[in-house]
């Protein structure tokens, strides 16, 4: 069972091309997304977090802010360079994305709770975010990360590390990517 210190890292880089707008400036509930994020993994007992900001450059309270030079490649280059940034006391890191507002701290709370070197939040028996990954794998998590795909390729690699922690009670990972998905995700 882990008990050193959690950091959490926010990935907020993206330009948001299908919504027109980088994802961390989005309002949602009247918040801007990247505050939720941060308010998110902090009421979830994570500390520092840090925000991995690209596209857009904001001050965010509340948060370490650090620039992906390399956004545009894609989430993979957000998720090394967050984790570069990470305090060399973080034993582990729970990484949330920008763009699920509706996660809720009690999700980070059962990951950083099941005590695993690494832990995937699931939905519905399916795999989401947020996830927990302790420092052991921030190297092979680093290294696998490319493009468009953060840690899952690592969580893919490696199935017998993982741990699924039911997060159905949470919230829901659902995620805006286009105006409509924010239009529903308001209506609701």
């Amino acid at each position: 069972m882990r008990s050193g210190k959690v950091a959490g890292l926010l990935l907020a880089a993206g330009r948001g091309s299908r919504l027109g707008t980088p994802k961390a400036l989005v309002e949602y509930a009247g918040e801007r997304l990247v505050d939720r994020g941060v308010r998110l993994l902090d009421e979830g007992g994570c500390h520092p977090v840090v925000v991995v900001l690209g596209a857009a450059t904001v001050q965010v309270r509340g948060a370490v802010t650090v620039r992906n030079p390399g956004w545009a490649s894609g989430m993979g280059s957000s998720l090394r360079v967050g984790l570069a940034a990470l305090p060399e006391e973080a034993e582990s890191v729970v990484v949330a994305l920008v763009d699920q507002p509706l996660i809720r701290a009690g999700a980070v709370r059962a990951l950083i709770g099941s005590g695993a070197g690494l832990a995937v939040a699931t939905y519905g028996g399916r795999r989401r975010n947020p996830v927990l990954i302790g420092r052991e794998h921030f190297a092979g998590v680093a290294e696998l990360a490319e493009g468009d795909v953060g840690a899952r390729a690592y969580v893919r690699a490696h199935p017998e590390l993982v741990t699924e922690v039911p997060c159905d009670g949470h919230g829901d990972p659902a995620d805006i990517d286009t105006p409509e998905d924010l239009h529903l995700l308001e209506a609701e």
